[in-house]
């Protein structure tokens, strides 16, 4: 089975990671998205995070009320001891499921920055990556620039993916402002 890896705190789950979720299973021809819930990002400091048990039931939650999606979260990382780093997950689901093909899914910002992640040369090359959007990132440049390094790496570039311009940041912040954002939420 092709499995896309689709890694975040998704603090909260929004109408973006589900368009993406869909893309990937409709476009792309994934057989089932894993979204991983993870802790924290080992790039980020301190954030208004619910706990990790709280934000996998939470994805639980919204992923059954889009049976339609072939999708299921999973806490593996939750799991594991810190720092959590991307290439361990994908190491551990490949053991634990071995003759599926595993690839990570993530932003073009992401992308920019994936010289700064643990083994980031096996991840492109042992995995690859299915990059996604993002307002203001030329994926291609960015996708040329790793190939300099290496043929090797394997970088999908989710060209026609939907853009969406919605962040967990800007929906927490609306709560907090006391504003309704039930319509941006999965």
């Amino acid at each position: 089975m092709r499995i896309a890896v689709y890694s975040g705190t998704f603090n909260p789950l929004h109408i973006g990671h589900l368009a993406i979720m869909e893309y990937l299973t409709e476009s792309m021809d994934f057989n089932m998205v894993y979204l991983v819930v993870s802790p924290q990002s080992p790039f980020k400091r301190y954030m208004d995070v619910m706990s990790g048990q709280e934000r996998f039931n939470a994805a639980v939650n919204a992923l059954s009320r889009h049976p339609e999606l072939r999708a299921k979260a999973i806490d593996i990382e939750l799991h594991m001891p810190a720092p959590q780093y991307t290439i361990r997950t994908l190491d551990a689901l490949r053991q634990k499921e071995n003759g599926n093909v595993f690839t990570l899914v993530m932003g073009a910002d992401n992308l920019q920055e994936i010289r700064r992640w643990r083994d980031y040369r096996r991840i492109l090359t042992e995995y690859g990556v299915a990059v996604y959007p993002r307002e203001g990132s030329d994926m291609e440049v960015m996708k040329q620039d790793l190939l300099k390094e290496s043929r090797d790496y394997r970088i999908t570039l989710m060209t026609h993916a939907p853009v969406v311009n919605i962040s967990s940041t800007m929906i927490r912040e609306g709560i907090a402002r006391g504003e309704d954002m039930s319509s941006f939420l999965m």
